[in-house]
Parts: structure tokens; C-alpha cells; sequence
């Protein structure tokens, strides 16, 4: 991308009164701007590799992981197949395949039983399917047998933590954060908020609009929804700041448009033109009309109000201490008089000393007095709520989001029937697809059930994940064959659980219960205390905190050496301790025992070669003691195939 070539400015489309605003603050208040804002303070110019064409880092580390996991299968790969010669099952096989013809590529063939069985239960659900699943799938002869197994995991309890575990993640639900502290009690109200919208089918609008509008106290379950919004609190800075952060949240979140974080700081003009073509033409003052709809929520500490902390009674034993109150002002604006704070100071626009709200440029402004529902009202409109929406669902499913990364939209890029001008193409690497998928999330009233049932019953996600042609990062975003993803650290955790039949039981603070499953912690920093060495195994594949690290699918010698030698695995791979291999321990048959652990562990029978060699290796204990051992060490062996740690 040419660094010198000419640029243009085009303000963006608005109301009147925000072309007028929008002019003088050209004229008073851009070159002031770029003087305050450099490049210490922009992260974009103090390092542009980590912007440009951020999504060949993707492509290249799905390659790596790829390569990784099939080096370990020794077994010749599968035929690839003419892309037009799979069947059709719904739009999105024609959108994949017809690309895949389009350039003359082959496509995997579609996957086996024993490659779907696992792959559909771990996707749908975070967990393996069990030896009897894996068989009874593999029994059925009818045709429709596929579709009658995503509906029964749909009804599953696992498939409600699995997908309240991704809803947590895309809401950031987290008891404390950099700039926030919403205590246990108020994660576990957001917790449960989620679990009942996943378990009842809730629109996903009506979650985005519920994050955005909610009012009452953090720690309430009838206003649980309210701790989005509380984690917009912004400490070192006046009240502005945070408006802009709740903003800032909502458009990443709910629009996919995380760049108004760099806008609310400055204008997209000397700072985006390499990154994106919409974001070059937004100025500051676009951004932060739009950050006012948020100028009149009011957010309270319950312990620093009047009259809570009586002498006679403390504080830390009161539920609400330290909780938050939500609730909005009927009037107020957002003020252009800040000399100090987070951001670059706010000045005042010729006479005008505040901003009244406007949504994104287009010169809509509120009707009511009620601003947070006035602009919820427009964003789940917002054409950007079901792209983003519908680009990070695909990416859950096929590992790979049609743009990357999904916070980065593009909204100049992404409509097929208005491409881009000059050197700027369209961003998602499947145009169409993107808006009929977007389209469909509509038609399904932002549904998750319908949408995942959409997507996983297509033969795309249907492909096998071996393939006998040529691979490059490059054919990555293509979508020939079905792109493996590594277990999360909560799935290896209960992979291990499961197959071994261990329990697992850890407290969380604030639940009734114990859990018995990572995939129902309500945060990726519990358990807290490290029982059992949980918290350290699972954080040696990357969970992430919900805050300022993400969650990573990379690979590290650490995981293998986890796997090898952390006694959260090896105390459960005894016969003492294992149900499951007391049972393989005591079948008489060697080649039955092998085939038993291989259901267990990898949801799939052994290849002639693994079931000679484990057979010969259980023939040779001579004593209960070494069959034991034996079995032990072939648990061991199906624990550490790379196959083990992946949903392929």
C-alpha cells in the first residue's frame, strides 16, 4: 500500500447542523488536533504492522495449526473432490463452492462419521461425545442422521454452557477488570442473565439492546444486564471519558467498529487512510456526537452513598456493598471542557460549549429524553449489527471469520453492490455470503439456534479437514476444507474429565453449588485458588482474561508439556483413580481394550497400525499390576496424539 500517494478528505454524510459543526471544527479545530494527538499517542502509527492486512497473521497461524495436526496423522490423506460435485445443502454451500470452482480449487471431501460425531459435539457443545454416541452414531443408517444429532445437542445442557461461555465472552462478563471492579456478585447476576437468554433462545438484539438500556443495581438479576454498561467506568479522567468508553464498548462489541476507540481521539484523516476507507473519513467530532447518546447514564457506588453504612453495621457484610446503580438523567449533554483525562482535551466549537447526540453521521439525533434507548434503537438497525453479528457467529463455527478481525469492519468495504473505488476492494472474503447471512439473522429475529442450525448443517462445515492438494496461507480464507481449531482450555479440561471419569469440583464465589465442568465457570479466571492445578493447566492454553488479554488459539511447547507431565492429567490417568480405565483395565481382550480407549479418548477407532501395536503392548503385562500400567500408558499415548487437542 503506497504510504505518499495524494490524499482526499470527504466529510461524511450529515444533517445540517452537523455539516455546520462539522466545518468549523475543520476550521478551529483540526490542525490543534493533530498537534495533541502524535505518534507516542496513536498505536496505529507507533506500529503499523500490527494494523496492515492484520488478517494474513490470521491466515498464516491457521496454517501452522493445520500443518501441525496432520503431520501427526500418519495415515494418506484424503481425496480431494471437485468443489461443484458436493451436494447443496443451503445458501452457503453455493457462496463457498462456487468461489471454490471460480479459481479452479479442489475441495476436501466431505467428513466421515467419526470426524463429524466429534467435531459437531465439541463445536455445539465444548465437550466429547461419549464411546456410546460415537458407536450409535456410527450404527445409524438413516440419511437425515446429522441433522437429527445437531437438534439433540441444541437440547442439551452443555450445548447452554458451551454458547453462555461464548455470550461471556463477547459481552466481556469478568468480575474485575483494568478499570472496573464489578465484584463476583455481579459477574454471577450477568451470568445468569446469559445462561437464561441462551437456554430460552433470547434474540441476540434483544441482549444488545437490554447490555445497552438496562437500569437498577449490578448485583440484581432483574437488572443484571446493567454490568455492560458499568464496565464503561473510566477512572484518571472526567465524566467524558466515560461516555466515550461506553461507545467505544458498545460499536466494537455490537458493530464490529472497534476504530471509533481511535476516533474519539482524533480524526480518521492523517491516521487511518491505510487501515480503512471508512474510518479515514471520520472525524472526531462524528465520533463523539454519537458518544453523547451516553452523556446521561448515571452510574453509582452503592457504598459511597449516604445512609448505607450505618455505625452499628459494616459495610463488607451488606450484598450491595460496592455494587453499582444504573439509571439515566432526563437532561444533561456532553460537555466540549476537558483540559485533562484519558483523551485529548475537548474544546468548544465555536460558541457551543456541549454536543447533543447524532448517530454516526447521518444527522439523526433523539426524539425523547431517553438518549442510552434512543441510540440502541438505531444500532440494532444499524446494518453493521448483523454483519458483525453474523461474521462472529461464522467465525465460532468455522474458525475463521469472513473478516478479520472481527472487530475491524469496514462499513465502506463491505457491500457488495457498492464495492470500493480505486485500490481498496471488498473486505470480507465472501461479499454476498456476508449480507445473506446478515440478511438471514434478521429473518431468524437474531436467534442463535436457528443461525448455528443454518451454518452447521451446510456442507462446508461439513468438509473433511484432511486434504490431498497443495496448501498455502493463501487458500486459508477459501474455505476448501474445514479449518481445525484447538480445544479452548476449558474443553481440554473436560475432555480430560470425561474421558477419564474423574470428577472435578471447584467453588465459585457467589454460586450455590460447586461446578463440575470448566465449560460452567462463569469466568476464565476461576477457579480461583488453582485446586488441583485447574487454573495453571488451563491457562497454559491461553483463556485470556475478558479485559486486556484475549483469548489465543496459538500452540506451545508448555501445552505439550502439560499434557506429558501436569498432574491435573496424570493423577487422572491411574486406574485407582479412573472409573473408565478400570473398566478398559479388566476387558480380556487386548484389541477390545485398545478399541475402548481410543472411543474414550479420541471419539474414533484405532488404525490398524495403533490397534497392533497398543494390542501388543497390553500383551505383554504378565500381573493385574502390569496390565495396569499398561493401560495407563496408552491413556497416556491418546492423551498426547496431537489429534487430542483439536476439533478437526
Amino acid at each position: 500500500m503506497k504510504r505518499n500517494r495524494k490524499r482526499r478528505y470527504r466529510w461524511p454524510l450529515a444533517g445540517t447542523g452537523a455539516v455546520l459543526l462539522g466545518a468549523m471544527a475543520f476550521a478551529l479545530g483540526i490542525a490543534s488536533e493533530l498537534k495533541q494527538v502524535g505518534a507516542a499517542d496513536c498505536s496505529f502509527q507507533a506500529n503499523p504492522a500490527q494494523f496492515l492486512r492484520p488478517e494474513q497473521g490470521v491466515y498464516r497461524e491457521i496454517f501452522r495449526r493445520t500443518q501441525m495436526l496432520h503431520a501427526g496423522w500418519k495415515e494418506a490423506p484424503r481425496q480431494t473432490v471437485a468443489a461443484a460435485s458436493l451436494p447443496v445443502r443451503n445458501f452457503v454451500d453455493p457462496e463457498i463452492f462456487g468461489r471454490l470452482a471460480q479459481e479452479g480449487i479442489p475441495a476436501a471431501p466431505l467428513s466421515t462419521d467419526e470426524e463429524f460425531v466429534r467435531r459437531i459435539h465439541l463445536d455445539l457443545t465444548g465437550r466429547l461425545p461419549t464411546p456410546e454416541a460415537v458407536r450409535n452414531f456410527l450404527r445409524d443408517a438413516s440419511p437425515d442422521k446429522r441433522n437429527r444429532l445437531i437438534e439433540e445437542l441444541f437440547s442439551t445442557p452443555e450445548y447452554v454452557d458451551k454458547w453462555t461461555m461464548w455470550m461471556g465472552e463477547w459481552l466481556k462478563n469478568t468480575a474485575a477488570s483494568t478499570n472496573v471492579n464489578r465484584q463476583p456478585n455481579g459477574r454471577n447476576a450477568f451470568y445468569r442473565y446469559l445462561y437464561a437468554a441462551v437456554e430460552r433462545d433470547q434474540s441476540l438484539r434483544d441482549v444488545a439492546y437490554d447490555a445497552l438500556t438496562a437500569r437498577g443495581n449490578n448485583f440484581d438479576d432483574a437488572s443484571a444486564a446493567v454490568n455492560f454498561i458499568v464496565a464503561s467506568i473510566t477512572p484518571m479522567g472526567p465524566i467524558q471519558d466515560q461516555y466515550d468508553t461506553a461507545f467505544a464498548n458498545a460499536a466494537s462489541t455490537f458493530l464490529g467498529l472497534a476504530y471509533y476507540d481511535c476516533l474519539l481521539c482524533h480524526n480518521g484523516r492523517g491516521h487511518l487512510e491505510e487501515v480503512s476507507l471508512w474510518g479515514k473519513s471520520v472525524t472526531r467530532l462524528e465520533a463523539m456526537q454519537t458518544a453523547a447518546f451516553f452523556s446521561r447514564q448515571r452510574i453509582a457506588v452503592r457504598s459511597q452513598r449516604a445512609g448505607l453504612c450505618e455505625a452499628t453495621q459494616s459495610c463488607q457484610g451488606m450484598f450491595y456493598y460496592n455494587s453499582f446503580d444504573v439509571d439515566d438523567r432526563v437532561t444533561g449533554a456532553y460537555g466540549l471542557n476537558t483540559t485533562f483525562g484519558n483523551r485529548p482535551n475537548r474544546t468548544a466549537i465555536g460558541n457551543s460549549r456541549e454536543l447533543t447526540p447524532e448517530y454516526r453521521g447521518t444527522g439523526i439525533g433523539p426524539r425523547t429524553p431517553f438518549w442510552r434507548e434512543e441510540f440502541a434503537e438505531r444500532m440494532v438497525q444499524d446494518p453493521m449489527f448483523a454483519r458483525n453479528l453474523a461474521n462472529r457467529l461464522w467465525k465460532a463455527v468455522f474458525n475463521l471469520g469472513l473478516v478479520e478481525p472481527v472487530d475491524a469492519l469496514d462499513p465502506a468495504r463491505l457491500d457488495p453492490s457498492q464495492p470500493p473505488s480505486g485500490e481498496w476492494d471488498l473486505q470480507a472474503t465472501h461479499p454476498e455470503l456476508l449480507e445473506q447471512l446478515a440478511q438471514y439473522l434478521r429473518d431468524v429475529n437474531f436467534q442463535l439456534k436457528p443461525f448455528l442450525r443454518l451454518l452447521v448443517e451446510s456442507s462446508a462445515y461439513q468438509l473433511s479437514s484432511r486434504y490431498d492438494a497443495e496448501w498455502s496461507p493463501a487458500l486459508t480464507p477459501l474455505f476448501a476444507r474445514h479449518l481445525a481449531r484447538r480445544l479452548e482450555g476449558e474443553e481440554v479440561h473436560d475432555a480430560i474429565v470425561q474421558a477419564t471419569g474423574v470428577p472435578a469440583s471447584y467453588t465459585v464465589n457467589g454460586f450455590p453449588n460447586p461446578v463440575a465442568w470448566a465449560m460452567q465457570l462463569p469466568e476464565p479466571n476461576e477457579p480461583r485458588g488453582n485446586p488441583g492445578n485447574a487454573v495453571t493447566f488451563m491457562n497454559t492454553f491461553f483463556r485470556g482474561n475478558r479485559d486486556n488479554s484475549a483469548r489465543r488459539q496459538d500452540g506451545s511447547i508448555q501445552q505439550q508439556l502439560a499434557l506429558m507431565n501436569d498432574l491435573f492429567v496424570l493423577n487422572r490417568l491411574r486406574v485407582a483413580a479412573s472409573p473408565v480405565l478400570r473398566r478398559i483395565a479388566a476387558i480380556a481382550s487386548p484389541e477390545e481394550a485398545v478399541g475402548q480407549l481410543y472411543l474414550a479418548f479420541l471419539s474414533r477407532a484405532p488404525s490398524r497400525a495403533e490397534l497392533a501395536s497398543g494390542a501388543a503392548h497390553l500383551a505383554k503385562a504378565t500381573s493385574a499390576a502390569q496390565r495396569n500400567a499398561a493401560v495407563e500408558d496408552l491413556a497416556w499415548v491418546c492423551v498426547n496424539k496431537i489429534e487430542f487437542l483439536f476439533s478437526y
